[in-house]
């Protein structure tokens, strides 16, 4: 007598045989990020990417995440830059701070008009919990000046003498080093095919792509500009003054917009069955690993 299969099982299937079309319509593996991007993360990513075995020139990152850990996302990259040369970013509905910074690593980004990228303040665990590192700096400089100026009062002065020297250079390396990736992966990856200027047809050198992409990363991580480190950002203002970073619109693409819909429907309705909703899902046509994290704030906020 054969056996029928579970009703996850099921789901699993049409989940994979939706993925399936996607990496026909892409030309591409298809890798899926659900979740924080927290470390054991990218041990998991490599062993995901290593088992896909036979594989094609491209990946695609179907990614959805509130952000984490940069140097995370830093191993992550070098892991799937040493197995792929063309590297795909699809982002359906966010990709907030460490993940804006993973999304600059691709060649292409692809998002439809809700789809939303973040200002890339690094996270620094501070006291059991992750904190904006801006936050933090911002108000230090806000206070110095003050000080500077005799115009501290007294309950100011003792939050001023409060800071730690060392979690103020540790915050501030953390801001550079996201900068700095940011700007590295930009210039060598999303502008690699940017050869001439549209107004004046003259050949970009690489300086000119390394200026852009340090320009760019200077406006995303203005927290002035953007006032909360979970600011939404989304493509029109990417691709618009003083940004301009060319993105691809998943609606010009018809019958990808369509299957990703189907793909990401599957999706919702395979985790669902997990009964949790504070974990990590990594999904491609060999692995299905769902991963519980412990809650790391008070109110649940994975950042």
């Amino acid at each position: 007598m054969t056996q029928r299969p579970s009703a996850r099982q099921s789901q699993r299937d049409i989940l994979n045989q939706d993925l399936s079309r996607l990496e026909n319509i892409l030309q591409a593996d298809v890798l899926t990020i659900f979740g924080p991007i927290l470390p054991g993360l990218e041990k998991i990513i490599k062993e995901s990417v290593e088992r896909l075995g036979s594989r094609r020139d491209r990946i695609a990152i179907v990614l959805d995440t509130v952000g984490g850990i940069v140097e995370v996302v830093e191993r992550m990259v070098t892991v799937i830059r040493h197995h792929y040369n063309e590297v795909y970013f699809l982002v359906p509905d966010r990709a907030m701070s460490a993940g804006t910074v993973f999304v600059m690593a691709g060649d292409q980004i692809f998002m439809n008009y809700f789809s939303c990228l973040g200002p890339i303040d690094p996270q620094i665990e501070k006291d059991g919990k992750f904190v904006p590192a801006m936050s933090y700096l911002n108000q230090y400089q806000r206070l110095y000046e003050k000080a500077e100026s005799g115009q501290l009062n007294a309950a100011e002065l003792i939050l001023l003498n409060n800071f730690d020297a060392g979690e103020l250079y540790q915050f501030e390396q953390a801001r550079l080093l996201s900068q700095d990736l940011l700007t590295k992966w930009l210039s060598t990856y999303k502008f690699r095919d940017w050869d001439t200027h549209n107004s004046t047809g003259n050949p970009v050198t690489p300086e000119e792509k390394r200026k852009k992409a340090e320009e760019i990363a200077r406006v995303l991580s203005d927290y002035e500009r953007w006032r909360s480190h979970g600011r939404t950002i989304s493509r029109d203002t990417l691709s618009s003054d003083p940004i301009y970073l060319k993105i691809e619109k998943i609606e010009d693409s018809p019958t990808l917009s369509l299957d990703l819909d189907f793909y990401l429907r599957s999706l919702e309705c395979y985790m669902s069955m997990q009964g949790s909703r504070s974990a990590l899902f990594i999904h491609t046509r060999h692995t299905s690993r769902f991963i519980e994290y412990p809650r790391r704030t008070p109110s649940g906020r994975l950042r």
